[in-house]
This record gives C-alpha cells, sequence and structure tokens, in this order.
C-alpha cells in the first residue's frame, strides 16, 4: 500500500505541473485546470489511503464547502472582475499551506523525528503561503475598491522594513530546522510573513481605478462590435443587392454564382447577430 500511495503522489505531482504549464494560454486554460483537478482528486486519495488517517467527516465537510462556495463564484463572476477572484482564491491557497505547516509542526512537536527535507518544505511553504495569504487580501481590497487603488507605502523605510520581516522569519525557521522546537517559534514564522504579505502589496498602485478599467473595457467592446455589425450589415447589403439583379437579370448569373452570393449573405447577417449579442453581453 505504501507504494501505491507514493506512486499516486508522483503522479498527482506530474498533473499539477502540466496543468500549471496549460494555464500560461488562455487556449489550454480549460485543460490545464481540469489535469490540474484530476491531480489534486489523486492527492486526496492518496492522503486517504494512508494508514491510521481518520476524521472523514472533517474531510467531507472540507469538500463540500469547497464546492458550495467555489462552484457558484467561478460560474458567476464576470470576465471584468476576474483579477479579483483570482487574487482571492490564491489567498485561499496560500492561507491553506500555512495553516498545514502549522499543524504538521505542532504534530510533530517541531519536526523532531521527521525527515529533514519536510522541515525545509514546511517551513518554505509557511513563510511564502503568509505572505501569499495577507499579500493576496490587500490585492483584492485594491481590485474591488474596498482599499484605495493609489500606491501606499512609508517611503525610504518601506524596503529596509520588508528586508527585516523577510530575515526574522528565516531566522525562525532557521532555528527550528536545527531543532529548536519552541512554539513561540512558529509564531516568529507565521507572524513576520503576514505583516511581510500585508507590507509588500499597499505599495503597488493602480494608475487608473478598475472601475474606470472595467467601463473603458466594456466601451472598448461594444465599439468593436457595433463596427463589425455595422460592416456586417454593409456587406449583407451589397450582397442582397448583387441577389436582387441577379434575380431581375435572369440568365445573366449562373446557379453557381447565385448560390454563392446567397450563401455569403446568410453568413454576414449570422455574424452581424452574433456581433450584436457579443455587444449586449459585455454591456451587461
Amino acid at each position: 500500500m505504501a507504494n501505491v500511495i507514493t506512486v499516486l503522489y508522483i503522479i498527482s505531482f506530474g498533473l499539477f505541473i502540466y496543468g500549471l504549464m496549460g494555464l500560461t494560454g488562455p487556449k489550454t486554460a480549460v485543460r490545464g485546470n481540469l489535469i490540474a483537478a484530476v491531480g489534486m482528486g489523486l492527492a486526496i486519495l492518496a492522503t486517504a489511503l494512508r494508514p491510521g488517517m481518520g476524521h472523514w467527516w472533517l474531510i467531507a465537510i472540507g469538500l463540500v464547502i469547497g464546492a458550495v462556495v467555489g462552484v457558484p463564484a467561478a460560474r458567476q463572476v464576470k470576465m471584468t472582475a476576474m483579477p479579483q477572484m483570482v487574487a482571492l482564491f490564491n489567498g485561499v491557497g496560500g492561507g491553506a499551506v500555512a495553516l498545514i505547516s502549522w499543524v504538521e509542526f505542532n504534530s510533530t512537536h517541531g519536526y523532531h523525528g521527521a525527515a529533514g527535507y519536510v522541515a525545509v518544505t514546511s517551513l518554505f511553504a509557511a513563510i511564502v503561503g503568509s505572505v501569499s495569504f495577507w499579500g493576496s487580501l490587500i490585492a483584492f481590497g485594491k481590485l474591488q475598491e474596498v482599499l484605495p487603488g493609489k500606491a501606499i507605502g512609508i517611503g525610504r523605510l518601506q524596503q529596509p522594513l520588508n528586508l527585516l520581516l523577510l530575515v526574522v522569519a528565516v531566522v525562525c525557521a532557521v532555528l527550528i530546522g536545527t531543532g529548536v522546537g519552541a512554539g513561540a517559534l512558529i509564531a516568529g514564522v507565521l507572524l513576520p510573513g503576514a505583516v511581510l504579505g500585508v507590507m509588500v502589496a499597499p505599495p503597488i498602485g493602480l494608475r487608473v481605478p478598475f472601475s474606470t478599467m472595467r467601463m473603458l473595457i466594456r466601451s472598448a467592446a461594444i465599439r468593436r462590435s457595433t463596427t463589425l455589425s455595422i460592416r456586417l450589415r454593409s456587406s449583407a447589403f451589397l450582397r442582397s443587392r448583387v441577389m436582387s439583379g441577379c434575380r431581375q437579370s435572369a440568365g445573366s448569373c449562373g446557379p453557381s454564382v447565385r448560390k454563392r452570393a446567397r450563401s455569403s449573405a446568410d453568413s454576414a447577417s449570422g455574424l452581424a447577430r452574433a456581433a450584436r449579442c457579443r455587444a449586449s453581453a459585455s454591456s451587461a
């Protein structure tokens, strides 16, 4: 059984990497998400097969809550609000990683008896997850305009303070890794990481308010769709005039010419209707 669990973990890691590669482009993003979802399912299965695994009801509750919250949010979000959703989901993932590191620290009593790579990866994940969670929340607030979109900082002290917070977190992580299992040290990893995440995001400002950006995007989409619709209508009108001339002068236009003109007019009118639908969807 141990070999089966190891193989499942390796396959899930490979699917995660392959799925992330698919997220680099819009054409492969859907496939990348599905591949990564299959990898997560295999990882959950491998975890469930581990000896001594219990508390199945907690796992089921977590899956149900994630599905109830995530599926409607992903289906109902507008494309103009996608950056906020990505920031929020990224923060949730970082927070989950930080919590797992904290639980791993407590369950192993400071990583005593655990393999060295477990301690290193767990402590690294604790720093990155804490920074990601709080930084993503600030980014979400800026994109949603809950927080001011302009850059906010403390001047020349910004970078030295960020570096000091990072050094404190790394030093505490190194002390834990060397065998000092004091419970306060894990707080010295997570709390400076949280403050660092809060400090890193505010200096990043939007030159244009996000609501204005959404309005500009919608206006541009409407203008493009309207221009395309007008052009297609003109083209359909010209082709219909050609058809009408062919009907009036019977025999001057062959059947193949009339068939091509008719199919062109039909396709142009169909494209015009599609352009109007896209314009109405963008303005919604």
